[in-house]
């Protein structure tokens, strides 16, 4: 199950790392495996709903669409709906890349890493087995300019490390991805946060990389020679770091 922010539920058009990731998936992986979740929307942004499912690629199936994502929904939401998400649809693992509106809205570093742990205790009392990998939060361009919100930033992903050694158990393993090192605003971006087409890329190789590492899921993430763009889902030019 992926569960994030509008980074992971993506746009109308948008092909999304959850489609990148299903791909990697498929060539790689040998045992049974499915994207579950109670939502399949896209983020229709014109209308500021989660309602369209317009996906920027027709071979990513229905069925493989479920996610826990929402435009605007941090660690802080997704921690009351959790247990009953992986209890409804037998998730056993948790991709989460989730803590940047948060830290920008809501909580401050310390109160975000709380809500961390309350999160991975809803999901363990679903399923005692579940295995999770969390992403750091990544910098945007709030970071890049408000030093006080990126000395946050950094704080928290601190705690979540942390949260990280302190939780993970054999029965039920955690891993703290790597952010991508060739992650930079102005290319892995259409505007400053949301993944450009190679930013979906990055984001869906930095969790195939910890489950192949970690656990032995699925093979090394081919990412492509050439980036299908900068825009927005991949196609026409950048939109500026910083613009709306």
């Amino acid at each position: 199950m992926c569960v994030g922010d509008s980074m992971t539920i993506g746009t109308a058009g948008a092909v999304t790392w959850r489609f990148r990731l299903w791909q990697h998936l498929r060539a790689t992986y040998q045992g049974p495996y499915r994207l579950v979740g109670p939502r399949r929307a896209l983020h229709d942004t014109l209308q500021d709903t989660p309602t369209s499912y317009d996906y920027g690629d027709p071979d990513f199936p229905e069925d493989a669409r479920g996610h826990l994502a929402g435009w605007g929904e941090g660690w802080l939401h997704m921690a009351p709906l959790i247990g009953d998400a992986v209890r409804e649809h037998g998730a056993d693992t948790l991709l989460v890349s989730l803590g940047l509106i948060d830290l920008g809205f809501y909580t401050n570093a310390e109160q975000t890493a709380e809500n961390v742990r309350r999160f991975v205790a809803a999901a363990r009392e679903a399923e005692p087995h579940v295995r999770a990998v969390l992403m750091p939060v990544i910098r945007n361009v709030r970071a890049a300019t408000d030093a006080a919100f990126a000395a946050q930033r950094e704080r928290f992903n601190e705690l979540l490390a942390k949260a990280v050694a302190d939780l993970s158990t054999p029965a039920s393993p955690l891993l703290l991805a790597s952010e991508p090192p060739a992650w930079s605003i102005e290319t892995a971006t259409y505007d400053g946060t949301h993944p450009s087409a190679l930013g979906e890329h990055l984001l869906a190789g930095a969790f195939a990389e910890a489950m192949q590492q970690g656990w032995g899921v699925g093979g090394r993430y081919a990412y492509p020679d050439t980036p299908t763009g900068t825009g927005p889902h991949g196609r026409g030019a950048p939109t500026p770091a910083g613009a709306a």
